[in-house]
C-alpha cells in the first residue's frame, strides 16, 4: 500500500531530523553560534516533513488494520465498518503523497530571507515613474497584510510624481520566497492623464527582488570600498541639507555603487547602505546559480531575470495577466491595493510542479 521510495525518502529525513535534535543539545554545538543557527533553522525546516510522515504512518496503519480485519472477519457488521473506513482512508493517500513530495523537494536556502526591492521606471517617461509609485504602494499593502515591515532607502521621484527608482527592504517570515516571483518587467496600458484624444499607451516598470545577505553569508574586504559622506538632500528638514549624513558606498573591484541618505544618522546610513552592499554582491553569485538552473528547465516561473516581460497591466480592461503560467483575472483595483496573494499562490504551485518534475 505504501509507496516505499516515499517511505525510504522520509526515514533517511526522520534519520538526519533525530541526530539535529541530539546535536543541538551538544554542548560544543551550543558554543558555537552560527554553527546552532544552522542547525536549528534545518531542524526546524525538517518539522513539516516530520509531521506528515507521521499522518502517512497513522494513515497506512488504519488502511493496513482496515484490510486485515476484512481478510479475517466473519461478523458482516465489522466487515461493513472496515470497508467503511476503506473508502473514507484510500482517497486520502494519493493527495498526502504528492503533499510529501513537494515538501521532500530541496528548498531554495534564500526564501527565508529578508529582501531588497528595487522598483525603476522603464520606459514610458512621467507615465513610467507613476506606475512605478503604483507598483510601490501595491507592495506596501501586500506587505502589511502580511505583518512584514517596509523601509524605503533609496528613492529618486519622478518629475510629475511616482519614482524613477525606489529601493525597499522588506522585513518578515519567508519574504524572498514570496516576493522573488516580483522579479521581471511590469507593463502597463492605460490611457495617460496628459493624453488627449484617449489613446491607450504602454509603459513599463522593471521589479528586482533580491535576498538580503547576512554577514555571515559574504565577507567585504574594507580595504575594497570607498566611501563618500555628502549632505543629503530632500525632505526632512533643514538639517538633512547642512549635515553630511549621506553615504555613499563603492566597491571598486565590483563598481557597485549604493547610496543612502534617508536618515539624519551617518551611522543609520551606513548600515543601510552595507546592508545593500552585501546584498547586491551575494546577489551576483546567487543570480549565477539560478541562470544555471533556468538553462536545465523548459519553464522558469522565478528566475530573478529583470529582463524578462512577465506581467500586463491592462486598465481599460481592468485586467492582469501573468505570461509565465497564463494567469488572467479581471481585479486589477483589488490587485493594486496590495491583493496578489492568489495570483502568487498560482507561481508557487507552477514552480513546485516543476521541480517535482525534475526530481522525478
Amino acid at each position: 500500500m505504501a509507496n516505499m521510495l516515499i517511505l525510504e525518502k522520509l526515514e533517511s529525513v526522520e534519520a538526519r531530523y533525530n541526530e539535529i535534535a541530539k546535536l543541538l543539545a551538544d554542548p560544543s554545538v551550543i558554543s558555537d553560534m552560527d554553527k546552532y543557527v544552522k542547525l536549528n533553522k534545518e531542524y526546524k525546516d525538517l518539522e513539516p516533513i516530520i509531521e506528515a510522515f507521521k499522518e502517512y504512518k497513522i494513515l497506512i496503519r488504519n488502511i493496513e488494520e482496515a484490510k486485515e480485519i476484512l481478510s479475517i472477519e466473519k461478523d458482516e457488521e465489522m466487515r461493513e465498518m472496515a470497508k467503511s473506513e476503506l473508502d473514507d482512508l484510500l482517497p486520502k493517500v494519493e493527495p498526502l503523497e504528492e503533499k510529501i513530495k513537494i515538501l521532500l523537494i530541496p528548498k531554495d536556502p534564500e526564501d527565508d530571507k529578508n529582501a531588497i526591492v528595487e522598483i525603476r521606471a522603464g520606459t514610458g517617461g512621467d507615465e513610467a515613474s507613476l506606475f512605478a509609485g503604483e507598483l510601490l504602494k501595491m507592495y506596501i499593502k501586500f506587505c502589511e497584510k502580511r505583518g512584514w515591515k517596509t523601509e524605503i532607502t533609496r528613492a529618486m521621484e519622478g518629475t510629475v510624481g511616482g519614482y524613477k527608482e525606489v529601493v525597499m527592504n522588506v522585513t518578515g517570515t519567508g519574504v524572498y520566497g514570496i516576493l522573488k516571483y516580483e522579479s521581471g518587467v511590469h507593463r502597463v496600458q492605460r490611457v495617460p492623464q496628459t493624453e488627449t484624444q484617449g489613446r491607450v499607451h504602454t509603459s513599463a516598470a522593471t521589479v528586482a527582488v533580491l535576498p538580503e545577505a547576512d554577514e555571515v553569508d559574504i565577507k567585504i574586504n574594507p580595504n575594497d570600498i570607498k566611501r563618500d559622506e555628502f549632505c543629503s538632500s530632500g525632505p526632512g528638514g533643514q538639517s538633512v541639507n547642512t549635515t553630511y549624513s549621506a553615504i555613499r558606498l563603492t566597491h571598486i573591484p565590483t563598481g557597485i555603487v549604493v547610496t543612502c541618505q534617508d536618515e539624519k544618522s551617518k551611522l543609520k546610513n551606513l548600515e543601510i547602505a552595507m546592508k545593500e552592499l552585501r546584498t547586491r554582491l551575494y546577489n551576483l553569485e546567487y543570480q549565477k546559480q539560478m541562470d544555471e538552473i533556468a538553462k536545465k528547465r523548459r519553464t522558469m516561473v522565478s528566475t530573478g531575470d529583470r529582463s524578462a516581460k512577465i506581467r500586463t497591466y491592462n486598465f481599460p480592461q481592468g485586467r492582469v495577466t501573468d505570461h509565465r503560467i497564463n494567469y488572467t483575472a479581471y481585479n486589477l483595483p483589488a490587485f493594486m491595493n496590495g491583493e496578489i496573494d492568489e495570483l502568487l499562490d498560482q507561481l508557487i504551485m507552477a514552480e513546485n510542479m516543476e521541480r517535482l518534475k525534475e526530481s522525478e
